[in-house]
């Protein structure tokens, strides 16, 4: 198929609220595929006043601070699990150990109160001892339940791909449900619930590649990187300084967690840019059409709706994040490696030309009009 060089798909529509047409999606054959609705995409009539927006800053400061800390250096992890948490979506973590990724979700989950539990998964470990099983008690001749560790405010599952098939998939449950099965009764999962997944990259011996399946669970998914000179002899003087044998104490409540996700989803969202997330996902799923032939014979699959989904709700976390109460295209494009890095599928051509996926993302990008 011949490169099409021209930008798409296109996007005509108001920007501001109000009386607001249909944005229409056009396709570089220009095919009109008819208007869709982003009524609901753009978000409920009151938006955020500057009262809710200070108080949101100031928490959400509040929460920053604490984990700046404990953690040096990683500002994007730092943001990452702050969309996270705002948003109540799951995080996949990817690095060579060694890079705190324990220390923040920890640290996270006690400035905000939360209860933490951290899962050491081993090729051996079982469903039960993640969900929990139901145990015998000779004395009364009755069952009794035991919830497992999955049952907190914040799970840190620790390197996910060595654990089983079997095991991975007692998850899904979990983090798509909010609750787990034990016998015959469902048992809720406390409300925040944040899954924070690691695996470690150089080690593939007696791995379990995580399916496609479970992947699109998690909103998002972060590459962590070495910390700078200054940064890692920043960590000797903490350590020195005795910063991590105390117990930092919380900066908020849960309660004020619920409130912040509350006002996320009160974060106004252009239908232009609803449309241009939209355009994204299309892009993935027909990349010949918008990037140069070489790169798109690596695209396998593209992105599912649960890419777009993910976009417009870590989008509107970022904004809030940053003090707005509007998203603007460089919320997307900031987002972009870490919502489709894991939903994009690359063929083995990729992995053997030592193509990576971020490269193939920022193409893609490249080939839309930015509203």
């Amino acid at each position: 198929m011949a490169h099409r060089t021209m930008v798409a798909p296109e996007v005509l529509v108001a920007s501001r609220p109000g009386s607001l047409p249909r944005p229409t999606l056009l396709t570089p054959d220009g095919a009109d595929h008819g208007p869709f609705d982003t009524s609901a995409a753009a978000g409920p009539a009151r938006y955020l006043d500057p009262a809710e927006l200070e108080w949101a800053g100031a928490a959400i400061r509040d929460i920053a601070g604490a984990f700046a800390s404990r953690v040096v250096g990683q500002s994007r992890l730092q943001e990452t699990l702050l969309v996270a948490l705002l948003t109540g979506g799951h995080v996949l973590l990817e690095s060579v150990p060694g890079l705190a990724k324990t220390t923040a979700a920890q640290t996270i989950a006690r400035a905000v109160d939360g209860t933490f539990h951290r899962i050491q998964c081993t090729p051996d470990l079982l469903p039960s001892d993640i969900v929990g099983t139901q145990v015998y008690n000779q004395q009364t001749g009755a069952f009794r339940t035991q919830l497992g560790p999955v049952h907190a405010n914040f799970v840190l599952l620790d390197e996910i791909n060595r654990s089983s098939a079997k095991t991975q998939s007692a998850m899904l449950e979990a983090m798509q449900e909010r609750q787990t099965s034990i016998g015959e009764r469902s048992y809720p999962l406390p409300d925040p619930f944040l899954v924070l997944a690691t695996q470690n990259p150089i080690e593939q011996e007696g791995t379990y590649p995580l399916p496609e399946a479970q992947m699109d669970r998690f909103m998002l998914k972060d590459v962590l990187d070495y910390p700078s000179p200054a940064e890692e002899a920043e960590v000797l003087r903490r350590i020195d300084a005795g910063v991590f044998t105390h117990t930092s104490e919380p900066v908020t409540t849960l309660a004020d967690v619920k409130r912040l996700q509350a006002l996320v989803g009160r974060v106004y969202i252009d239908p232009a840019i609803v449309n241009y997330i939209v355009g994204i996902g299309y892009v993935t799923r027909h990349a010949g059409d918008y990037i140069t032939p070489e790169l798109a014979s690596y695209v396998q699959f593209g992105a599912s709706p649960r890419a777009s989904i993910a976009f417009t709700r870590a989008a509107r976390a970022r904004a809030l994040i940053d003090g707005r109460n509007h998203v603007v295209p460089d919320d997307v494009k900031a987002l972009a490696h870490r919502v489709l890095r894991h939903r994009l599928i690359l063929g083995f051509e990729a992995v053997a030309d030592d193509v990576p996926v971020e490269r193939v993302i920022d193409a893609m990008l490249g080939g839309i009009r930015t509203p």
